[in-house]
């Protein structure tokens, strides 16, 4: 009993976060046999917390699912990617741990990961994406070879295992959820953290990624042996993203769209770090540059990317066609870079619907039936003539999409849309008719043709991600499509520095006894895994692997407290 507290320590460890990176180390601590009580600020509904909503990519290396594919993938070229992907920088300092966080995801990516995975019922679809392409050197940015592998059932389909265990161990008795509590506080005791306190919220049935009221109707004060935090990172609040934004992507974006719930607010980021704990890479983070606005929002500037095949005609605010290599899905920083360095914050596609109907795809279990639902039916009409059923109904209902049988009636419906005035029929038209002159003949000197003839060389793309080259304006390959395309957030880069195994660091380097930490809001391992970059499918991979790597520590370090 802590007699200064006054409560009995029921628990072994408090997990802050019900998310992903929570649920895995809940699930590890709980099979082993460990007491857990697992807090969340959310109604139950949004269990399992932002990794639902999404896609559902897992990074692998040399899967039977690329060997099956023709893909000769292998540790050393993986990490040869990661490593010119990250470009640590800081690796005396605050990249230290993240280097060997990279290091051994990247081996588990390769090793493990897949078959620990397959053995808890996760499934992959069989085409493998092939997700930022770089368009560098060998040793640069990007995928040398795809590696997006896809989850049946998307971001449910990931989740699901680990509730299972989760709610099987609550069952048992060996796990307590208790939603509706938000941590104010780490309590400390010696310079040791032993618990939380924090308000009670008022009850709530907000669904899924809704926003909840804020209302407080009370108060609470748990101790326990170890406290894991897994709180995510702060995607929706746009003031920190705008405060941590780096000078070297140019100006914060004035106007951005949320891909994250509202309650991914990264709260627990200034509340670890008034118990010690040492930010690091704050400056990094991940947003696209693809973004749709949702015409049918579940939380406050609800945004929607885009998963874009080679194809589409990439032109800034004005008009202008953006240089090698910022080509859809080759870079996403680069573009981000290259966008805000105009001056707005935002950009266009133009593309026919040729190319919207096979290179399309949009992000999200919600915007993905077929594969969220496993239907394989519904999975084989995408190779049927015209959009999928998602795309169509943005195309008919998005504020940012255009679609017009002709060029200048496109041009004008896209200055209707921002009110701007910036686009100019005849510069567009001279661009598009240069790009199309590439069409008459296998030579070109268009790296984006070039890109995309290449991409048909693999059987993947070939089949759903790549439409076959043709001419933008004739208009057998029409109408023509324009789609306004936003900054949307997304993932925190940066974060709780921590150690392999998830505990959190002081300003000396030094852990903190009793405080761990897992999943984006440590940057995804160590304070920043990803560097500069992520090479895609790592972020639900990152929270799983931290998670778990944390919550095995946990479980042999438990016996000396």
């Amino acid at each position: 009993m802590f007699e200064k507290w006054g409560i009995w320590m029921e628990w072994d460890v408090i997990v802050v976060g019900a998310g992903l990176a929570g649920l895995v180390a809940t699930a590890e601590l709980a099979d082993a046999g460990k007491k857990v009580l697992l807090l969340d600020q959310e109604p139950e509904a949004s269990f399992g917390g932002q990794a639902w909503w999404s896609f559902g990519g897992l990074f692998l290396v040399d899967s039977p699912e690329q060997r099956r594919l023709g893909i000769h993938d292998s540790y050393e070229l993986a990490w040869q990617d990661w490593l010119g992907t990250a470009g640590f920088d800081r690796e005396d300092d605050e990249d230290y741990w993240a280097k060997k966080w990279a290091e051994a995801y990247v081996r588990f990516a390769a090793e493990e990961k897949r078959d620990w995975l397959h053995a808890q019922g996760v499934r992959f679809f069989p085409v493998v994406g092939w997700a930022e392409r770089g368009g560098y050197l060998a040793d640069g940015h990007g995928n040398s070879v795809p590696r997006f592998h896809i989850v049946w059932g998307t971001g449910p389909g990931i989740v699901k295992p680990f509730e299972t265990r989760v709610r099987a161990a609550m069952s048992k008795g060996n796990v307590e959820y208790k939603p509706r509590h938000q941590v104010d506080e780490l309590l400390m005791d010696n310079g040791r953290v032993i618990g939380v306190s924090g308000s009670l919220l008022t009850l709530s049935s907000a669904g899924r990624g809704e926003p909840s009221p804020r209302d407080v109707i009370g108060n609470f004060q748990y101790v326990a042996k170890a406290v894991m935090v897994t709180s995510g990172g702060i995607g929706a609040n746009h003031d920190l993203v705008r405060e941590n934004w780096p000078s070297r992507l140019g100006e914060p974006p004035k106007r951005m769209i949320s891909g994250v719930p509202e309650h991914v607010d990264g709260r627990m980021l200034a509340i670890t770090e008034k118990a010690g704990g040492r930010l690091v890479n704050k400056d990094r983070m991940w947003h696209y540059t693809e973004g749709i606005k949702n015409w049918n929002p579940i939380w406050p500037l609800h945004g929607i990317r885009i998963l874009p095949g080679p194809s589409s005609i990439w032109l800034d605010a004005t008009g202008q066609r953006f240089s090698a290599p910022n080509f859809p899905g080759f870079d996403t920083l680069g573009t981000l870079e290259a966008i805000q360095k105009t001056g707005y914050d935002y950009s266009w596609f133009i593309l026919t619907e040729k190319i919207i109907e096979k290179e399309f795809a949009l992000s999200g279990s919600e915007q993905n039936p077929d594969l969220t639902q496993k239907s394989i039916r519904q999975v084989l009409k995408r190779i049927l003539p015209g959009p999928t059923a998602p795309v169509k109904v943005f195309m008919e209902k998005g504020e940012d999409f255009v679609v017009s049988d002709n060029l200048a009636d496109l041009v004008n419906g896209m200055n209707k849309i921002t009110g701007d005035n910036l686009l100019n029929l005849e510069h567009i038209e001279s661009q598009l008719v240069a790009r199309d002159r590439e069409m008459d003949n296998k030579f070109t000197k268009d790296l984006q043709v070039t890109a995309l003839r290449g991409a048909r060389n693999y059987i993947g793309d070939k089949l759903i991600r790549a439409a076959s080259p043709h001419k933008l304006l004739n208009p057998k390959n029409g109408p023509l499509i324009a789609v306004r395309l936003n900054i949307v957030t997304r993932k925190t880069l940066g974060g709780l520095q921590t150690d392999l195994d998830g505990r959190v660091l002081n300003e000396n380097g030094l852990p903190i006894p009793g405080l761990y930490a897992a999943g984006e809001v440590t940057g995804f391992g160590g304070g920043g895994v990803h560097g500069y970059r992520s090479l895609e499918g790592t972020f639900l991979g990152g929270c799983i692997f931290t998670g778990r790597e944390a919550g095995r520590a946990l479980v042999r370090n438990l016996k000396n407290i």
